[in-house]
Formats: C-alpha cells, structure tokens, sequence
C-alpha cells in the first residue's frame, strides 16, 4: 500500500496534528516554553484530586485483575507523588535549553561561515508500560518543554485513566501558555492496532523511544519503521576483582541490586574473581540473605553456601540472561578479569557494568573492554540515571549506539542542523 493510501485514522490524524504543533514549536522563544513548564506545575497542583480520582480506576481495576503488586505500586498515584512530579516538572525549568546551541563553528577558506545548531527531533512518540510518572516526564522534556518536540504518548490500557486525565491537565496548561495544545496527545485507542499504528507512521513521527520491559522494547525495535531509540532492558554486572576490598565490594553489591531490584539500572549478576572468593563469597551470602536476595550460582556458589548451611539455587543460561527486576541474582565464580568480560560480552544488555577493584590497571582494562552505555569503578550500578548524572532528568537509558547512549537528558532530544551563510558564494 503507497503512502498515499494509507488509511487515514485516528492515530495518523493525531500525528500530523502534532506535526503542525512542532513546526509552531521550533522557534518558540526559551521564556515561552518555560512558562508551559510553570503552567504544567501549578496545573498539576491545582488538579491532584481529579488526577488521583482517575488514578484510583487503574489501580482498583489491576487490583481485581490480581496484578502482582509490584505493578500496582508503579501504577499508583498519591497526592504526595503528583506533588513530587510537579516539583519535577519546576526542576526541568532551571535545565540549559539546548535549542540553538552551536555545536562547532568555523570559516571555510573560501570565505563560508559555518555552523552547526542544535535543533528538535520533532514529533516524539512515546511508548511505555504502566508508569503515569512518564507521561509527564515525557511532556517536560519532549514537548515545547526545552526541547522543543511535539509528543505522543502510548501508554499502557492499566493505566489509560491515569494517563486520560494527566494528557488533559497538560494540554490546558500548554493553551494556556500560549502554545498548541496538540503539542502533546495521547495516541487514541487502547488496542494494540494503535501501537502499530504509531510504529508505522513513519514521515509523521521522528523516533519513537520505548520505555518497558524487554518484550516492549524488542517488539518495538523489531516491528516499528520509525526509527527507534532502543531504552532500558538492564541486564547489569558487578564484577568483585581479585584485589577489591572486601567491604567495598559487599556495599556496592548490595546496594546496586537491593536498593531498589525493580529497575533497570539494578545488578543482575555478581562475578567473582577465584583468587578472592574464599573469602569474599561466604560474606557475600550472609549480605544478601540480609537483604533478602535470592542467590541463583554456579558450582562455586552452591559449594560455598553449602559450606555455610545457606542455600544457592542452580544457575542456568536462563539466569545468565535475566533481567529479574526483583530480589533475584546470578552469580559465578571467574578466573579472570578477561572471564569476567567475556561473561559480560555473552550475556549483557549493554546498559551498565561495574567493576571492584582496588587495582587501577585493573579498572582501566576493564573500561577499556567492556562495551556497555555505562561503566562504573567502585560505585554501584544505581547511578546510571540521569538525575545522578546531573542531567536534570532523562527520558530513558539508551543502549543502542546511534545518536544517543546512556542516560538521555535534553541534548539527546535534539538533532543537529548546518548553517551555511555565504556572500553570494558559488561552487566552482
């Protein structure tokens, strides 16, 4: 079917609105956008009891659907959270506007001045699971909203009311500065026609940027022909070195896979070096006891908690490839760093490894090897984040190589255009 008989539904309609919005968008001034964002905090504030009324629906629904309460929690929305995503919202005013930053810029021998400037993506679509937080954070940052972007926001159906009332409170506010409202829709319809619909609509939407699990994710890089920015499955190491200190090393990885289990940047898989397990691995499995992790290990693991009457089940490749988003680690035992990265090589998403070591030669092979978005050296893997970072805020942890990788604040929301400005210049 040509582009020119393509149906014309509601998913097309609302994309070449947002077309139009992000034309009207590009040059409006840093004030104006600004004072969307201020408009979209007071608007949020105003509004909280409308937002949580509507929120109650979704969380009452994945309730009676039996909705592992992990995913009820992220669904929820408490006054003392809006209240938290309007503070965010304020936070993002304060952020450097990157539209109009000149990258580089030179004369050419011939007399040409050039210049290369940052510039919006255009039309964003957003496709996330049941997190409402993001269809704000999206908003904020996608929209006229610093980055100048129009967006279409794909939630998931559980959080459809949720997302229904946020989408109007921010519409009005965006009018109300100024701006087209259609600077931000929901995508219409739950159906997963929809979705596809948004991954076809290739020539009306820019990039479009998942934000889920790993099945989201890869169904959107696989099925999508709008070019896609792959975020988030985080299938993340924390390699412990022959020469770490101990203590140092237990911290680290308790922190980066129990702070909090359920999200991308939290540590899958513990690496040991030989030369320091027998000390290491017995207090590595009290911590985690401790902390309430479940330690799935190679033979080395298990004969260790045997040792200490604890209890370690069989890793298996299954393991290895985990993204367990819970109180869940693999675990093994490596005779080498260079093990250690080819473990890393075979079975990671590419977002974040660490390393333990008091060894600087050791860290800096180490950096040097592994090809992931992020590398830590004695920290924990939870730092991967944009607000960590000290980007403001981010909208999702790329792990792909094109354009963006890593946390993606507001540069990675814009492209780049040349400024060629001559003196009646013609090319021989």
């Amino acid at each position: 079917m040509s582009a020119s008989e393509t149906p014309d539904t509601p998913v097309r309609q609302a994309a070449r609105r947002a077309r139009t919005a992000a034309a009207d968008l590009a040059p409006a001034p840093r004030t104006t956008r600004d004072a969307a964002l201020l408009a979209i905090a007071g608007a949020l504030t105003a509004r909280t009891d409308e937002i949580v009324a509507a929120n109650a629906d979704d969380v009452a629904k994945a309730r009676a659907a039996s909705t592992a309460e992990s995913v009820v929690d992220r669904l929820t929305l408490t006054p003392e959270r809006v209240a938290a995503i309007a503070s965010d919202v304020r936070d993002v005013i304060a952020l450097p506007d990157p539209v109009g930053e000149v990258q580089r810029g030179s004369t050419l021998p011939n007399g040409l001045e050039l210049r290369q400037v940052r510039v919006p993506l255009g039309v964003v679509g957003i496709i996330y699971e049941a997190r409402p937080n993001v269809t704000v954070d999206a908003a904020a940052l996608c929209l006229c909203l610093k980055s100048g972007n129009a967006v279409l926001l794909r939630g998931s159906s559980s959080a459809h009311n949720s997302n229904t009332a946020l989408v109007a409170v921010l519409r009005d506010a965006v009018a109300e500065a100024g701006l087209p409202a259609d600077a931000v829709q929901l995508v219409p319809g739950e159906s997963r026609e929809s979705v596809t619909e948004l991954m076809r609509a290739r020539g009306l939407v820019d990039v479009l940027i998942p934000r889920g699990g790993a099945s989201l994710i890869k169904t959107v890089v696989e099925q999508s022909t709008v070019p896609v920015i792959e975020t988030g499955t985080g299938n993340c190491h924390v390699y412990v070195d022959k020469r770490a200190d101990i203590d140092t090393a237990l911290a680290i990885l308790v922190n980066s896979k129990a702070q909090r289990p359920s999200v991308c940047n939290a540590a899958e898989t513990v690496l040991v070096h030989a030369g320091i397990a027998d000390a290491f691995l017995p207090r590595a499995l009290e911590a985690l006891a401790e902390a309430g992790v479940t330690v799935h290990g190679d033979n080395a693991w298990q004969t260790a908690a045997g040792a200490s009457g604890r209890t370690v089940l069989p890793a298996t490749d299954e393991d290895w490839a985990s993204e367990y988003l819970s109180y869940d680690i693999a675990a093994a035992v490596v005779p080498s760093l260079d093990a250690a990265v080819e473990h890393i090589r075979a079975w990671s998403s590419g977002h974040t490894e660490a390393i333990v070591t008091a060894d600087t030669a050791a860290a800096r092979r180490f950096t040097t090897l592994v090809d992931s978005a992020a590398v830590m050296v004695n920290a924990s893997t939870r730092f991967t984040d944009g607000a960590q970072f000290g980007f403001g805020a981010e909208i999702g942890i790329s792990t792909q190589k094109l354009h963006a990788r890593g946390p993606m604040g507001l540069p990675e929301l814009t492209s780049t255009k040349y400024v060629v400005t001559g003196d009646g210049h013609i090319r021989n």
